[in-house]
């Protein structure tokens, strides 16, 4: 299997620089190679550039401006037009598909904070000094970086990205392990009803409540916004220093609570693995779900347009995305494989409207947010806990009729 580990790199004020200048040429070449793209397939013969192509062209970048690309690794190089590559499929994919179509779009240097290689010793070394006791990743054209590794990296490093944050630079390793042990049965199956009211509840009538860190953070990144929205739009070499000062104070609040909703997730996805053997839980389209209604236009004024309740929906769009559930889901999925656990997704649909004593399916079971009352039979109790019920057993039946 392959995991992934995240350090904090400690390099020198030279190093830095090294480290920028390397992004801003990365970028640089992405951008050139995007605009390459978009001529040819302007041009009238509709030609289309592929990442073949353009890789072939590198050994003659490189040749012709030595000081700013043949400085850099040829594969962290490739790895870049890797990247764009993928945009472009991306892109076309949905262009096909009927789906908004988002073209990649040019990178400004702070918008560009990411270099990967894709192999370990080919550009880059991991662990570089190994008689040193300070563990260092070398990094052609910026040396040896020191790295401050809080854990232990089992199994063989496959690929090294480098990684900026603000001020802080980190070092991404991906490594090759074998499948760990997995941990001891309990004989406990789960399922769980993701909301917004209670980040989750499973159907053991337990409740997780949500952190809402977002929200919770909202005055503060308000005055942060606020203030730099004082000062006009400018180029990233032309801010002064009080516009860069506004800049990373936002950049620092939105960096923190990505960092809680990232924690928290850890820790509710741990206690599930820890706790069940079969986890079930709803196959969300969290996409679709937090989509800005349509427009409606009024047939009787031609420009008019008549309410569609935009602003309710951004308010619940807002705590969707302060939730996080896509983030929980990615790790609650992570960590059952590691732990040898099963998830399974199920279908979402009625699973909050159907009666878990009698199986009846109407809108009016449930009166309230909270309240669940079943119109045919009487049946009381929490909603989210019904909905973690109906999602349990949708999952065990799923789970019988596909067994692993």
């Amino acid at each position: 299997m392959i995991r992934a580990y995240k350090f904090l790199l400690r390099p020198t004020v030279r190093q830095v620089q090294a480290l920028s200048e390397m992004l801003r040429d990365h970028c640089s070449l992405y951008n050139g190679a995007l605009q390459e793209r978009r001529d040819a397939y302007r041009h009238p013969s509709k030609t289309s550039v592929r990442y073949g192509e353009q890789s072939a062209q590198l050994k003659e970048i490189r040749a012709f401006d030595p000081e700013n690309q043949g400085r850099w690794s040829f594969s962290s190089q490739q790895a870049t037009l890797r990247r764009l590559d993928r945009a472009m499929q991306a892109f076309f994919r949905r262009v096909r598909s009927g789906d908004a179509p988002g073209c990649p779009r040019f990178r400004g240097v702070s918008w560009f904070n990411t270099v990967d290689f894709p192999k370990d010793g080919d550009g880059c070394r991991w662990d570089s000094t190994p008689h040193d006791p300070v563990t260092r990743v070398r990094l052609q054209g910026v040396g040896h970086v020191k790295v401050h590794q809080h854990r232990p990296v089992p199994g063989r490093v496959k690929t090294v990205s480098v990684k900026r944050e603000g001020r802080k630079w980190f070092v991404v390793l991906t490594a090759e392990q074998e499948q760990p042990d997995p941990l001891p049965a309990t004989g406990s199956v789960v399922g769980i009803d993701l909301g917004i009211a209670n980040f989750l509840a499973d159907s053991d009538c337990t409740f997780v409540p949500n952190p809402r860190h977002d929200r919770r953070a909202a005055v503060k990144l308000q005055a942060a916004q606020q203030a730099l929205s004082r000062f006009p739009r400018c180029k990233t070499k032309d801010r002064t220093a009080n516009h860069r000062r506004a800049v990373e104070k936002v950049a620092q609040l939105h960096g923190k609570v990505r960092r809680q909703r990232l924690d928290h997730a850890h820790k509710a996805a741990l206690g599930l693995v820890r706790t069940h053997d079969v986890i079930a839980h709803e196959d969300l389209r969290i996409r679709n779900m937090s989509k800005a209604p349509a427009p409606k236009p009024d047939l009787d004024k031609a420009g008019a347009f008549l309410p569609n309740g935009a602003a309710a929906k951004a308010g619940l769009n807002r705590s969707i995305n302060d939730a996080g559930w896509g983030v929980f889901l990615t790790i609650l999925h992570a960590k059952a494989e590691s732990a040898g656990r099963e998830v399974i997704a199920v279908d979402p649909r009625n699973t909050s409207r159907t009666c878990p004593a009698c199986g009846h399916i109407a809108k009016e079971n449930r009166p309230t947010q909270e309240k669940f009352h079943c119109v045919a039979c009487g049946h009381t109790a929490h909603a989210d806990t019904v909905g973690a019920l109906n999602v349990l057993r949708a999952g065990l039946v799923r789970r019988n009729a596909y067994p692993v």
